[in-house]
């Protein structure tokens, strides 16, 4: 995707946007424990890693929302703000799965505007007496970053809704994502006041700060950083309609451990990370990781719980059991049906009420004997959408009550006020079904909420007038398209957009046995009450520290501009390779040894064209022509091709099919590998292959003299990657008894026979020269694929062999950041021919480079 880019953060986080102060520093780093206070400035050490001092011996976490877990309200008689903890916010309940010796520190926006005047006070105030660090956004900017990019833009689109035309959303505008990341860097700020980055855990909650893991681990590289999604992520077809799609992505993969309620979520996630990134993942131990840039980013699926303590203690209220009985009385000889949810156009409240109004017109006996009570929560955002989905909801309710009411009954109840937690637990409680018919909800706890209050307690029992041993019955009816279906495998799961089918399922829950009912809500029950949100937490978090145990393990380098920054995490002993300290050593010695991969080498794996560019040409004469150096070309291309797009390089030898036919120089005739003279199992391998091609879309087979391989670059990335899985396993299957290997590359997969390996091509040439009295004292290898781990392997094997009688300098490197065998890397094929014109130099100190354009350089050959 070409998108526009920003050459520093500042660019996004200020300029002319918004007139945003930066944030003071008045809180200090570490807060309310023992240690040293350290006054480290935003400029920190080089590396980022700027070692504050340990907040003490006890662990501390940060958790980052939108929003504090506070009510706040302003005493009209002394003008003074008075705030308290929402004992219902999942920040708050998830303090129940730490330790009792685990700090927690939250970090978010207040629900009310606060006068610059007082902020500081009151931001003293929620840190002594709530342990909360309030972000006060100017009210512009958190109107265009909540309203404006939250609410019109990526909720929207993570619930799969495109504003394909006026009516249904606003376009793209780069105001309100300013707007977004200026805030988010606001949210940063306020966590590096705060944070002791070599002992905090930082937990990051939901999509309005998605970008926010850049600031951090641009200031922090070794951060410990997690991120929980409480919404849907949408589909690869959706979310790439997003114009910042790929700096979202870069933003969230700058953490640790990236937490979603189902694996479809995370499948999405992923899928969007192949399609977009071109990054790969996979599964180690149990646990889905996505290598990116040498660090494992972990993916954690876990649906989050309810709290039951929070839960029965509102059920053991004597309002609700009042409340009870009042409902017991208003709906005596009526089974109830209840539904909860918020007035927006994805909760699906229209289309339960035409599945209801469906069941009456199917079932008219019904008519008096049920009821559909109907909570209507306020709306969290407002305009056109909001207002038709009340509208028709209104409407369609009054139909039915016209329809099939009568004196005294109505069958479709709308409560469409501000319903007290305690009014709530008692509908949960006296409802015979609970419907969740949402079209597309994050989690929805909902159905648990209304499983711990069918389970009752003591006083609630007594409310009810049922007695202790009483068998507990509850039936669900949900949505498939919701976060909380998977895990409620005795609900009767629905496809809300099918209303006959809706309607069968509210029948079938009414009318099912007892024992059935009893059955499916204790497997129900078993299932909410140990998994509720202190298990979440805690499983989140344990997760987070082992996301996290190598953190210090590693050295870590900063690259990329604006929001494409990450940081590169690599092993102590793996480092870049720099051209001064190659060229030093080699000119140092007098016999040196080159092995080069092709692809992905010195031609681009993305290139259309496999011919090298003349620069590439022109650096590999001047290096063969120098006496020191032996130079090999080792590919798993064919021999023809690599003979004409290499003609011009006379001294330059080829092993071409992975050594299977290697040449010395172009005079020199093609010798042909002794290990593996059988071929007949390519009559085997090539109708598979075939099968294989014609069932995968843009797939290609390519024939070789002693190989054969499929090509899957040009398919769907999915798909191609999902059907190499099951080629390669039927492959090696159908050839456990043929001198044959299959191997599995970069969007390849290739049959080879056995014995033949670049590996090998290396210790012939290597020792050759051994054996001519020209061992080498340098040796330089370099590739980008699997197959080039083998010349690595081989390389450092045979310089520890007692037959050398120096020990050569070794620069084993591969192209790209990715675990390796090779002690050193260069980024891209680009820097592999910087590195080769730096040794072409040193070979020729007559040479010169003339740069002929940004891209294209032109080499000059030696005068004589």
């Amino acid at each position: 995707m070409a998108s526009r880019s920003y050459t520093n953060f500042s660019d996004l986080a200020s300029g002319d946007l918004l007139d945003i102060v930066p944030t003071p520093r008045a809180l200090p780093r570490v807060l309310k424990v023992p240690g040293i206070i350290s006054d480290l400035d935003d400029d920190g050490s080089p590396d980022g890693d700027s070692d504050a001092t340990s907040s003490g011996c006890h662990e501390r976490k940060i958790i980052v929302a939108n929003m504090l877990p506070l009510h706040a309200k302003r005493d009209m008689g002394t003008g003074k703000w008075s705030f308290s903890l929402d004992k219902d916010s999942i920040l708050l309940q998830v303090k129940d799965g730490f330790s009792s010796e685990t700090e927690i520190l939250y970090v978010g926006s207040l629900k009310v505007e606060i006068d610059a005047s007082e902020q500081e006070e009151v931001a003293q105030k929620l840190l002594e007496e709530f342990n909360c660090v309030p972000t006060f956004l100017p009210q512009d900017l958190q109107k265009k970053f909540y309203i404006g990019f939250c609410k019109q833009r990526l909720w929207p689109l993570f619930h799969y809704m495109l504003p394909m035309c006026p009516d249904h959303g606003e376009r793209f505008d780069r105001l309100f994502w300013q707007a977004y990341v200026s805030a988010n860097k606001i949210f940063a700020d306020k966590v590096m006041e705060i944070i002791s980055p070599d002992d905090d855990y930082v937990w990051v909650h939901d999509y309005h700060l998605m970008v926010l893991p850049t600031f951090l681990r641009k200031r922090f590289h070794r951060v410990k950083l997690g991120f929980f999604l409480h919404s849907p992520f949408p589909s690869s077809e959706i979310y790439r309609t997003l114009p910042v799609r790929d700096e979202i992505l870069r933003g969230l993969l700058n953490c640790d451990l990236i937490g979603f309620h189902t694996f479809d979520y995370a499948r999405h996630f992923l899928s969007c990370c192949s399609r977009m990134l071109g990054l790969d993942y996979e599964s180690k131990r149990g646990y889905i990781g996505l290598e990116y840039f040498g660090r494992t980013v972990y993916i954690k699926i876990l649906p989050v719980g309810v709290h039951m303590g929070r839960l029965e203690s509102v059920l053991n209220l004597p309002a609700t059991s009042t409340k009870v009985k009042e409902i017991q009385e208003q709906f005596k000889g009526k089974k109830v049906i209840l539904g909860v949810d918020d007035m927006d156009i994805f909760k699906g409240i229209s289309l339960k009420l035409l599945a209801l109004e469906q069941l009456l017109q199917q079932d008219p006996q019904l008519c008096g004997k049920i009821v559909l009570v109907q909570i209507v929560n306020p709306a969290r955002g407002s305009g056109k959408d909001v207002e038709e989905a009340k509208k028709e909801t209104y409407l369609t309710a009054k139909r039915i009550n016209e329809t099939y009411g009568a004196a005294g009954y109505e069958p479709v109840v709308l409560v469409d006020r501000t319903v007290p937690r305690y009014e709530k637990s008692a509908y949960y409680a006296v409802a015979e079904c609970c419907i969740v018919n949402a079209v597309r909800d994050g989690m929805n706890l909902v159905p648990y909420k209304y499983i711990v209050c069918r389970q009752g307690t003591p006083s609630m029992n007594e409310a009810l007038g049922i007695t202790k041993d009483a068998p507990r019955t509850s039936m669900l009816v949900v949505s498939e398209f919701i976060g909380c279906s998977p895990s409620l495998s005795g609900a009767i799961r629905v496809n809300p957009w099918d209303i006959d089918a809706v309607a069968d399922a509210l029948s079938s829950a009414i009318n099912m046995s007892s024992s059935e009912k009893q059955l499916r809500h204790e497997k129900h029950y078993k299932y909410v009450s140990t998994h509720d949100v202190a298990y979440w937490a805690r499983s989140f978090t344990q997760d987070l520290e082992r996301a996290c145990q190598d953190h210090y393990k590693k050295r870590c380098w900063a690259f990329g501009l604006g929001l494409g920054f990450r940081v590169l995490s690599l092993s102590p002993s793996f480092r870049r390779l720099l051209t001064d300290h190659v060229v030093s050593s080699y000119r140092k010695t007098k016999r040196r040894a080159i092995f080069l991969d092709y692809d992905g080498t010195v031609v681009p794996e993305t290139s259309i064209s496999k011919m090298p560019g003349p620069e590439v040409l022109s650096v590999l004469n001047t290096l063969c022509n120098d006496p020191m150096n032996t130079v090999f070309i080792i590919s798993g291309r064919g021999r023809t091709s690599l003979s004409e797009w290499l003609s011009s390089c006379e001294m330059l030898g080829i092993a071409a099919e992975h050594g299977y036919f290697i040449r010395w120089n172009s005079a020199a005739e093609w010798e042909t590998s002794s290990l593996a003279a059988d071929l007949d199992w390519k009559n085997i391998v090539e109708p598979i292959m075939s099968s294989y091609r014609e069932a995968t879309d843009g797939s290609s087979i390519e024939s070789k003299e002693s190989a054969l391989v499929w090509h899957h670059q040009d398919a769907d990335p999915d798909f191609g990657s999902c059907q190499a899985k099951e080629l390669l396993s039927h492959l090696e299957s159908v050839l456990a008894n043929e001198p044959a290997v299959v191997k599995r590359g970069q969007q390849i997969v290739e049959v080879k026979p056995q014995g033949v390996s670049k590996g090998l091509v290396a210790e012939k040439v290597l020792m050759t020269m051994v054996n001519g009295g020209e061992p080498p004292d340098f040796v330089m290898c370099i590739g980008d694929d699997r197959s080039d781990e083998d010349m690595f392997e081989s390389i450092l094997s045979i310089v520890s062999r007692p037959s050398l009688s120096v020990t050569p300098e070794i620069f084993a490197c591969t192209v790209g950041q990715k675990p390796s065998k090779a002690k050193y890397y260069l980024n891209d094929v680009s820097g592999v021919v910087r590195l080769l014109q730096g040794l072409a130099g040193a070979s020729c100190p007559k040479a010169r480079y003339v740069s002929r354009s940004q891209s294209q350089v032109s080499f000059e050959s030696c005068l004589s």
